[in-house]
């Protein structure tokens, strides 16, 4: 597709929130994708906080960050892992971030003294938006995807220039699909359109007229159904896909595609001719993921356990590894308060493997220390992101190198034994937003490692999130005791993996970098992958251990 012939698709939600809107942003880039078209996709968040990344994990999950070291919504993890094309910070834009853009302008005398208002000013600077990430990519289609609900006060201006779009481009290069809701109700035993048929007429009384409309349900929805819903929507009945659950979110895709999603998309409404879709791939992972009948147990040892959006990418990176060796990863979610329980220790005892991932603040600093420790001397595999870095160092420090008390400034500054420390840069920083170390920076992998052998190569590009590195003036005395330090920066300064010897421990590593951001369905990140393999080891010799009667005890 030539330059400056960019289509834009919009995606809307209406009913209820958590609909889906983001997986259905995917799997329509999937799709497109598998046809041989450049894709990228894009956020608006409606919420005043210029960014997530200051946000709790209970708030709105995890935070995702981009290569070029953005802090953003969960949902541009999927975004990547459906369509393999890395987002950016212009994926991801927040009102805040609109607003505040806008008040700068204001400020410095940009708009000439003009009464500055949501129409226009508000509106454009989310159009140009819009415009940037085609004009800076280059690729046929942006996919936009507008967070909230239809009807929500705070996303009016989002709908609002979204309205407007058309006028800027052309009609004929942008697309409405608007995501809903067919409740079951079952004391009657019918799926219900009302909640759908509002829902379009509030999208067009903003004066948004759908051209596509995904309904979610329980079950597919049947021909007269869907009939219904496309009188009252005045569109085609082909233009009425059946958003069906399915067990796996990478299954939505090919829902998709057996819906007609992309043949509407690019041939009935675009008028584009493109080659049918490779999705044989996708169609293995699916299949394997559903074959598996192998299963490992990891536990997961955090504070946010009781909303799982908080470790999402971790999760998924998971995932892509049990398919990997053809099983399922169970969780065992661990809240690392409750570690001085017995009963919880046993559980981890009994683990195929135990993951410490990143995190902030004291709250079970130590519950993670003893769990760091269970996985060490009894060497069940590890794998420790970021703080879990933080956590494997420290405990090595107190437990092996003698370091009694030994700590992260961030938890302790006055531990005698300072092995974790603020990154120097990172001592003069007031404000919290946007201000650690963020985004892909290269890892030197070390010869005669486990993770140089793990990435075959001596340099990766990983992304980080952190403000705490391992303190360089105590790093030779844990190096001297056993501590493998396998990964640095290509200057030496920066630790960035850390490993214990193979004749120590099967597999004990962790990372200060964030590994799951990167991992795909397709190409489990290695370190995950890896973990994963040498958890289903561990739990097979541990099953042979059962069957004839030994038990470890749990350390003191």
């Amino acid at each position: 597709m030539a330059n400056g012939e960019t289509r834009f698709i919009f995606i809307t939600g209406g009913v209820v929130s958590s609909l889906g809107k983001g997986i259905a942003a995917a799997s329509i880039g999937r799709l497109l994708v598998a046809r041989g078209l450049d894709v990228q996709l894009q956020k608006f968040d409606p919420y005043i906080n210029v960014d997530p990344g200051t946000m709790s994990p209970y708030q709105h999950g995890e935070v995702f960050v981009t290569e070029d070291g953005a802090e953003t919504d969960l949902d541009l993890g999927h975004y990547e892992r459906f369509t393999d094309a890395n987002t950016s910070r212009a994926s991801n834009i927040t009102a805040g971030g609109i607003y505040n853009s806008v008040i700068r302008r204001e400020r410095r005398g940009d708009y000439l003294g003009a009464t500055v208002q949501v129409v226009p000013h508000i509106t454009d600077e989310i159009k140009q938006r819009i415009k940037l990430m085609a004009e800076a990519t280059d690729v046929d289609f942006v996919i936009t995807e507008i967070g909230g609900t239809v009807g929500d006060i705070e996303s009016l201006p989002f709908l609002e220039a979204i309205r407007q779009f058309p006028v800027d481009v052309g009609r004929r290069r942008c697309m409405f699909i608007h995501l809903t809701l067919v409740p079951y109700i079952g004391h009657v035993g019918e799926l219900k359109t009302k909640p759908t048929q509002h829902s379009v007429n509030e999208l067009r009384r903003i004066g948004i007229a759908p051209d596509m409309v995904v309904c979610r349900s329980e079950s597919a929805l049947s021909p007269e159904i869907r009939r219904k819903i496309a009188l009252f929507a005045s569109l085609p009945v082909e233009a009425v896909v059946s958003a069906r659950d399915v067990p796996d979110i990478y299954q939505v895709p090919l829902v998709f595609h057996t819906e007609g999603v992309d043949e509407f998309i690019l041939t009935e409404y675009f008028g584009i001719q493109a080659p049918e879709p490779d999705l044989s791939g996708w169609e293995t992972i699916t299949r394997r993921a559903s074959e598996a009948t192998r299963t490992v147990r990891i536990a997961l040892v955090g504070k946010y356990v009781q909303l799982e959006d908080a470790y999402l990418s971790v999760v998924e990176a998971l995932r892509h590894s049990g398919v990997h060796h053809d099983c399922r990863v169970e969780i065992e979610w661990i809240d690392s308060e409750t570690l001085d329980d017995p009963a919880v220790a046993a559980r981890l005892q009994s683990a195929g493997g135990i993951l410490i991932p990143g995190g902030f603040g004291g709250r079970g600093w130590e519950g993670k220390i003893r769990a760091a420790q269970i996985a060490r001397e009894l060497k069940i595999p590890f794998l420790g992101i970021c703080l879990g870095m933080h956590v494997a160092v420290s405990e090595f420090a107190r437990h092996v190198a003698g370091m009694d008390g030994a700590n992260s400034t961030e938890m302790d500054l006055e531990t005698p034994f300072p092995v974790i420390d603020l990154l120097p840069e990172q001592k003069e920083i007031a404000d919290m937003g946007g201000t650690m170390r963020l985004g892909a920076d290269p890892v030197k992998l070390h010869d005669e490692t486990r993770v140089r052998r793990l990435y075959d190569e001596p340099v990766v590009y990983e992304r980080h999130r952190h403000r705490y590195e391992v303190n360089n003036h105590l790093r030779r005395k844990l190096e001297s005791v056993g501590l493998v330090c396998s990964g640095t920066s290509p200057d030496n300064r920066l630790v960035e993996a850390i490993e214990l010897r193979p004749e120590d421990h099967p597999f004990f590593v962790a990372s200060q970098y964030h590994p799951e951001f990167k991992s795909r369905p397709e190409r489990p990140a290695p370190l995950f992958r890896e973990f994963v393999g040498a958890a289903l080891a561990h739990r097979a010799a541990l099953a042979e251990e059962e069957a004839v009667g030994v038990s470890p005890a749990v350390p003191l």
